[in-house]
């Protein structure tokens, strides 16, 4: 009887389990995210490889804490405040012989021992030293305080100073003294007056000056041949002269920088130049205050923000500083290749070309990444234009500043991509870099001595991140190779040849290479899975172990769909990747919901959980169990399909993005029978902006849009993201107007509700404010907006995510069901 009513007990109790989350509701799916458990992450390496650190809470308490496992030992031990005090981050710079790293930790520099461990503070003061490295021949370590470069000897701890920045004000310099001069003899006078008669004083006075000096020489002359004691005396004042002048401190050459900002400052490997990069800021811009009602102190208070798109950007130049010679001078950047170039998109506007061709001006650089060989023999430079179409790796000839091209990439779009600002060296003459040129960002080798350039990576398939090893012998990778929504860590031989996989979970691997790489640290996750740690040897089809256990017996209750992954071709041929998730009953009405992920450039379909649209996706499974068809897709301008469907959005947003999720519905009506007058979409951000282009541009697919954070003009968002896809309002107005959802409002026919934080600094309320105001103006009445006053753009209360998606869920419910 005992043994009965306890399998009976834990029977109840197993059915009582199961049904623990029950049915999807909004309230459920978006708590606070804890109800989930809570994944490990900043999963970072100990510098001696002896044990993985993260950051964890599994018991879902107020915060996360620091735990750390051995490869050995893979039970998670909380780490101790003495620990976290002690622990060295991994970033730095190895000595070539990967015996000794150059490491800095709060604003400090550290010297870490590989072998016995040692770590050896070299610096303790108030100032921050940075981008510590060791000089060419490793005997010292050179860094950063307070704009001006360092060297600190190892062996005997002396302190250089090798450069002496000095801020100046323009004319800080000869035109105080020339008003001196005209001051003095002209009795002062007025501003204007002074200011007249300075120019013609000063000349004359000076002109004055030079002939009574010829005479007084002339008699100083006569007096050394007239009398001994003078002879005496001035051999003796000469004699004095020298002497002092031997035991002078040598003075620190003053590099005047103006009001300029000092960067990028580093020394060659032989010790001869010294490269920085001069910046010039605009502040005359206007920058967005965004009003913040809810305060502490009871008043509307103003959030400083960003200047918008269009603004004057920062200019910069770089200069070397040649020790040898005592003299400074510029990179110069006249003679790259195509520095004259007027951008594609010029032709449109007739006079703009024509002033253009007129002016015919350099285009602005900024020099991102200027590389020495180990040796000091090379010098190599990445640049990039300013207005975001072409991206340049020359070789510097320090000794003049001159460059000579090595390797140009050039996008009538943008360049961009993963890895495009990659470029490091592996040996004296040779260095990696990343490029989209065929398509595809891969990875490319360039002899510098031979003047060749090799692609060791090739397919329609990107390298997304890349880093080499300790011996550099070889390339670690992670790449979409199978397919792109499934990311695996391969190893390949610098040299070349067929890329190695390491992993094998299906899914999202991001993988932390432990520092004597012989183990991998895997934060790995699956579509319905979110992430975990796994450890394994670094070796193919090696053991791979789950280290953690986060989610929670609530969130393992419902069977969380593994959506399926489809394709369908767009309009113009290509193929569209998409998650479908289908309902088990469909409601009668045959109601279809698109989901647009935000970021424009961003991978929301692939065999991941989906981390920055979690809620979204628990949203999509009560829809689809509510009788909704829902599609999520990669649309074009998402990442992870390479160069070409990246910048297939280039000057017109909202074209070819939302045709792919038109043609998508298409294939929803055609293929699964949905019915086309009972389709709605919704999104965030980017997402956003999409929806109301779809409600106001293609009005007869879309019975409603939940439209949350959206641009509604490209005018008024950021400069860095908008002009590489846009280029700029004042030279490119056609881009803009047939991107802004604000141009086309009049086209509103269905249901229309817009979501936005007030405190939003990402995409400012003021956006959905104007587009508000136009909807009035235009008298239309078939739209709402929900504010959220407490609100940034990435929303933070679980009460407001709620309280947003029950209005998402009512507005299909009772548009989409009819």
């Amino acid at each position: 009887m005992k043994k009965t009513f306890t399998f009976l007990l834990m029977a109840l109790c197993s059915g009582a389990f199961a049904q623990q989350l029950g049915n999807l509701t909004v309230e459920k799916i978006m708590r606070d995210p804890k109800w989930m458990g809570v994944a490990p992450s900043n999963i970072r390496w100990g510098s001696d490889s002896k044990k993985i650190y993260f950051d964890w809470n599994p018991n879902n308490t107020g915060r996360d804490e620091m735990f750390s496992i051995t490869p050995t030992d893979i039970k998670p031990v909380k780490v101790s405040i003495d620990e976290q005090k002690a622990f060295i981050p991994l970033a730095g710079e190895w000595n070539k012989k990967h015996t000794l790293r150059v490491i800095e930790k709060n604003g400090d520099i550290f010297l870490l021992d590989a072998k016995t461990g040692k770590i050896q503070q070299l610096t303790n003061t108030t100032d921050r030293e940075s981008n510590a490295s060791f000089s060419g021949d490793e005997s010292r370590v050179i860094f950063t305080r307070a704009e001006n470069l360092y060297s600190l000897k190892l062996n005997g701890g002396e302190l250089v100073q090798l450069t002496n920045f000095v801020h100046t004000g323009a004319a800080a310099t000869a035109a105080p003294q020339v008003f001196a001069g005209a001051g003095g003899r002209g009795g002062g006078g007025g501003a204007r007056q002074g200011g007249g008669a300075g120019t013609t004083s000063g000349t004359q006075a000076t002109s004055v000056r030079a002939v009574v000096n010829e005479q007084e020489n002339w008699l100083k002359k006569e007096q050394l041949e007239l009398f001994d004691v003078i002879k005496v005396k001035y051999k003796d004042r000469k004699l004095d002269s020298i002497q002092r002048k031997q035991f002078e401190v040598k003075r620190l050459k003053e590099l005047a920088v103006g009001d300029g900002l000092v960067g990028a400052t580093q020394l060659s490997p032989n010790d001869r130049f010294i490269t920085y990069r001069l910046t010039k800021i605009d502040n005359t811009a206007k920058v967005v205050n965004v009003p913040n009602y809810v305060t502490a102190s009871g008043f509307t208070e103003d959030i400083p923000n960003r200047t918008k798109v269009g603004a004057v950007q920062a200019t910069s130049e770089t200069f070397i500083f040649d020790t040898k010679r005592d003299t400074i001078y510029k990179v110069l950047t006249s003679t790259i290749p195509g520095i004259k170039d007027i951008p594609e998109y010029v032709k449109d506007y007739p006079d703009q070309l024509a002033q253009r061709t007129r002016r015919n001006e350099d285009r602005k650089v900024n020099i991102r990444n200027l590389s020495w060989s180990e040796d000091g023999k090379y010098a190599v430079a990445m640049i990039s234009a300013q207005d975001y179409k072409d991206r340049w790796i020359m070789k510097l000839d320090p000794e003049t500043g001159s460059m000579t091209l090595l390797d140009r990439e050039h996008n009538d779009a943008w360049v961009g991509g993963p890895g495009a600002n990659v470029l490091a060296w592996i040996d004296a003459t040779h260095f990696y870099f990343q490029s989209e040129n065929n398509g595809y960002s891969h990875i490319y080798v360039y002899d510098i001595a031979a003047g060749t350039k090799k692609q060791l990576t090739t397919g329609k398939w990107e390298v997304q991140t890349l880093q080499l090893s300790a011996d550099k012998k070889t390339f670690y990778f992670t790449a979409n190779i199978e397919h792109p929504g499934i990311k695996h860590f391969y190893r390949m031989p610098v040299t070349g040849g067929e890329p190695i996989k390491l992993t094998s979970m299906k899914g999202i691997n991001d993988v932390s290479l432990s520092p004597d790489e012989k183990w991998l640290a895997i934060n790995y996750s699956y579509t319905n899975k979110p992430y975990e740690l796994y450890i394994q040897p670094n070796s193919p089809g090696a053991k791979v172990v789950q280290v953690t256990n986060s989610t929670t017996e609530e969130y393992k209750s419902y069977p969380w769909r593994d959506p399926e992954m489809i394709t369908f071709k767009n309009r113009y041929g290509s193929d569209v990747y998409a998650h479908l998730f289908l309902p088990k009953n469909p409601d009668p009405a045959k109601p279809a919901v698109v989901f647009v992920h935000g970021a424009g450039y961003l991978q929301n379909v692939h065999y991941g959980w989906a981390d920055h649209y979690f809620r979204e996706y628990m949203f999509n499974n009560m829809l689809a169990d509510n009788g909704y068809t829902v599609l999520d897709i990669d649309y074009s301008g998402s990442a992870g399909y390479g160069r070409d469907w990246r910048t297939a959005i280039y000057r017109h947003m909202g074209g070819k993005d939302l045709t792919d999720n038109e043609d998508g519905v298409k294939m929803l009506v055609e293929k699964y029978g949905v019915n086309p007058k009972h389709i709605g979409l919704y999104g965030g951000s980017y997402g956003g902006f999409i929806t109301l282009m779809a409600m106001f541009t293609e009005p007869d697919t879309w019975a409603a849009g939940g439209a949350i954070r959206s641009v509604t003009d490209w005018a008024h968002y950021n400069h860095g993201y908008t002009a590489e896809i846009l280029n700029e309002p004042f030279n490119d107005e056609k881009a803009y107007k047939a991107s802004s959802p604000i141009y086309f409002a009049d086209g509103l026919k269905g249901n229309l509700l817009m979501l936005h934080g007030m405190v939003d600094v990402n995409v400012n309320f003021q956006d959905i404010v104007r587009l508000t105001q136009k909807l009035i103006e235009l008298h239309k009445d078939n739209w709402a907006l929900a504010p959220y006053p407490v609100e940034d753009h990435g929303f933070v209360q679980p009460s407001s995510w709620t309280d947003e998606y029950k209005r998402i869920y009512k507005l299909f419910e009772t548009t989409l069901k009819k």
